[in-house]
């Protein structure tokens, strides 16, 4: 995975919790209202609601790392930094949580501008004042795997991993972030550290994991079989394997499982259309999709909205695709691939 795409990925995921910040301080009426539209996405309504705290005097660090994140959701990354460095400037000097959290998507909106030095310069102030900050390592080794600073970035990532024993999470981090940046056999060397190393501290899901992504899709299999229960990350894992395997049938089988059992996961349905469409069962595809879009507080919305466009593609419905292209690029008015298909779309 290319590591702007992934923090544009994180950057989402926070944007959908983002009301979880109003924690650091006193509640404040307006802000509280903003934050609530972050998490549906509606960044006209926040920004609103955020100028309206400004006129109430409501807390200006809060109000203005409120903007920063509308604008990073806009895809305003300019306007982004700007409020982000106002909110900073409201500190009394002494670093608090909400400091910290500010610099966080202050460097990540430095890094999405092509500012990566500056991203860096973040991680190195916040580790200088957090020598034990798990994340500031692990985003500042991502961003120096991307410029080829590979001994310093596995120093990061080692430290990062230290500081976190037996995060698989993490592992298959570092190893998507290597992978993604042409270190594929760097990447596979901590995943085969991580098993010969901690073989009892994994349970099955971990290690079904990390065997898909190791390629050993048997042994992915076997362990995924046994955690399939677990959660529906274990549920698209096992599915995937088993459509990397071949037998497509059996991967429809193991989603639509999970989901006649009264589960309802965005993630499950969205691979269920993918592997629809693998088979040429686009209409199949299009009712995954659909039902996906039908969750609510969706964390892959624009991905099934934009899975959703393809299958139409697929059987041929050109127009219905360009209606849906055009409200997804209101939508989501940065994504580049959209934008080349929206052009072909249009000379249809």
């Amino acid at each position: 995975m290319k590591l702007k795409k992934w923090i544009n990925a994180i950057i989402l995921t926070t944007l959908i919790s983002a009301t979880s910040a109003c924690s650091f301080i006193d509640r404040n009426e307006f802000v509280d209202i903003g934050m609530e539209a972050l998490e549906v996405q509606d960044y006209e309504a926040a920004l609103t609601a955020f100028n309206s705290a400004r006129d109430t005097g409501e807390n200006m660090r809060l109000i203005y790392r409120g903007i920063g994140l509308a604008r990073m959701g806009q895809t305003r990354y300019a306007e982004a930094i700007t409020a982000f460095e106002t909110a900073l400037s409201f500190s009394n000097g002494i670093p608090a949580p909400i400091d910290y959290d500010i610099n966080y998507y202050l460097a990540a909106a430095f890094y999405i501008t092509g500012q990566s030095e500056k991203a860096i310069d973040i991680y190195d102030a916040i580790l200088t004042m957090r020598d034990k900050d798990r994340d500031a390592y692990f985003l500042r080794g991502a961003i120096r795997v991307e410029k080829g600073q590979i001994a310093e970035a596995r120093e990061d990532f080692d430290m990062a991993l230290s500081l976190n024993s037996g995060n698989s999470d993490l592992l298959i981090d570092i190893y998507q972030i290597l992978a993604g940046s042409g270190y594929h056999s760097l990447g596979e060397e901590y995943l085969r550290n991580a098993m010969d190393q901690n073989p009892r501290d994994m349970d099955n899901f971990e290690r079904g994991r990390i065997a898909f992504y190791l390629g050993e899709y048997e042994d992915a299999r076997s362990h995924l079989e046994k955690a399939r229960d677990f959660s529906f990350e274990a549920i698209l894992f096992l599915g995937r394997t088993y459509e990397v395997l071949g037998d497509f049938n059996y991967a429809i089988s193991v989603y639509n499982d999970y989901i006649d059992r009264g589960n309802e996961s965005p993630h499950v349905f969205n691979q269920l259309g993918i592997c629809r469409m693998h088979m040429g069962d686009y209409e199949g595809a299009l009712r995954a999709f659909g039902s996906g879009l039908q969750i609510e507080e969706n964390e892959i919305l624009q991905t099934l909205l934009f899975n959703e466009i393809v299958a139409y593609q697929f059987i041929g419905d050109f127009k219905k695709a360009a209606v849906l292209m055009e409200g997804y690029l209101q939508q989501f008015p940065d994504d580049k691939v959209a934008q080349r298909e929206n052009y072909f779309l249009r000379t249809r």
